[in-house]
């Protein structure tokens, strides 16, 4: 291996917002050449509350998401330009955060780079140190906005719901004695790392996956965030 690669430590760079905002968001990151963008498209119904709860102000809830891979370095000059230039953190536009790569991603984020002759290496993070955490909810079509609702009290002040389909093997299922529908529901919610634990057992308690719900939840650490209220 040539060991005059470059080596650097990767982000994920998550923005959700309407998708005009991450339309001006991908002019911003077309600037800077950052060559891997996903969009995922979110769309959910709520009731008055949980809509008053988003800080969305209006029923209209269709949102975008877009994930970016970026260099550490990279990732905190572009949560510093989309704060100021997109607003983040006014009514109406979104919220950005940094998740760090390492374990599992990282060997993925290494496979990537060979294949444009780049090195990626995770570097040892101090987690105690970071203040937020992402909380993944996938939850049984249908329980969305009841997961919202769970997480509310326990601290939860926002959150975005888009949906998925699970592939893959029956036999893996069966494994873990679980019926899971094919179709399901994805909430994302950033919260204070001191809540996580709070949140998580607030929705496990009523929608975990013994309910009909059948939620599995996983948290990540957030780096860097802003936009959240």
């Amino acid at each position: 291996m040539n060991t005059n690669h470059p080596k650097h430590d990767y982000r994920l760079l998550f923005l959700i917002g309407t998708p005009k905002l991450v339309e001006q968001a991908e002019t911003l990151f077309s600037a800077e050449d950052v060559p891997l963008q996903y969009h995922i498209g979110a769309q959910g119904t709520a009731s008055g509350e949980i809509i008053d709860m988003l800080g969305l102000g209006s029923g209209n809830l269709e949102k975008t998401i877009l994930m970016s891979l970026v260099s550490k370095s990279l990732a905190r000059d572009m949560m510093d330009t989309l704060s100021r230039k997109l607003y983040l953190g006014t009514p109406n536009t979104g919220i950005a955060f940094t998740v760090p790569i390492n374990g599992g991603v990282s060997r993925l984020m290494r496979l990537l780079a060979s294949m444009e002759d780049t090195e990626i290496t995770s570097e040892r993070m101090n987690l105690h140190t970071m203040e937020y955490s992402m909380i993944m909810a996938l939850v049984n079509q249908g329980y969305s906005e009841e997961i919202m609702a769970a997480a509310k009290p326990a601290g939860a002040t926002g959150g975005t719901v888009f949906h998925s389909r699970r592939v893959g093997s029956e036999n893996a299922t069966k494994l873990w004695g679980i019926t899971i529908q094919p179709e399901r529901e994805v909430v994302l919610i950033v919260c204070e790392k001191s809540k996580k634990a709070d949140i998580m057992k607030a929705i496990n308690a009523a929608y975990g996956a013994t309910s009909d719900a059948k939620c599995f939840l996983v948290s990540l650490p957030v780096e860097d965030v802003c936009g959240l209220h």
